[in-house]
């Protein structure tokens, strides 16, 4: 496997221990407003959606994507996935659980793996595609690197 490949392998496993992460916010947020308030199905998801997102945009942007993106652009473009996926995901949630009797907690699993596979898509090429590994992070582990293949072709020329 190529270093790049091994490089995207372990960047979608970043992502998605970070999504399981938000999704351990947003499922104990959500049980929490179910189980105490007895909120309809609508506002506990909403409100445990919005904590979910605003951690896995933090986080991933920080440590999977190490974008040095605009933050508030960055912001927006998730924002206007959200204007779309949370309409749908709101209703078709309602529908699920009020009108067809499903359990609350299968539908909100059911969103979770919908939201963090199209998420990661649209995140990994709209939001951060252009500005992948341009933090201070990345840039300091690049220029290690950098480093590292030097020594090494310098050891290797006078062998």
């Amino acid at each position: 496997m190529s270093k790049e490949k091994r490089k995207e392998v372990f960047r979608v496993i970043k992502y998605f221990l970070i999504a399981a992460s938000a999704g351990l916010i947003q499922f104990l947020s959500f049980t929490l407003l179910n189980e105490l308030t007895h909120f309809p199905y609508w506002p506990s998801y909403l409100i445990s959606l919005a904590l979910s997102v605003i951690w896995n945009f933090t986080f991933n942007r920080k440590y999977t994507f190490k974008s040095a993106s605009n933050v508030p652009i960055a912001m927006l473009k998730v924002l206007a996935y959200y204007a779309v996926f949370t309409p749908l995901s709101t209703l078709l949630g309602h529908y699920l659980v009020d009108k067809l009797g499903w359990n609350e907690y299968l539908v909100e699993a059911i969103n979770m793996l919908i939201n963090g596979v199209t998420e990661f898509l649209y995140q990994r090429f709209f939001v951060f595609g252009k500005t992948i590994d341009t933090n201070k992070k990345a840039l300091e582990q690049k220029e290690k690197e950098e480093i590292m293949n030097n020594e090494l072709k310098e050891e290797s020329a006078t062998i």
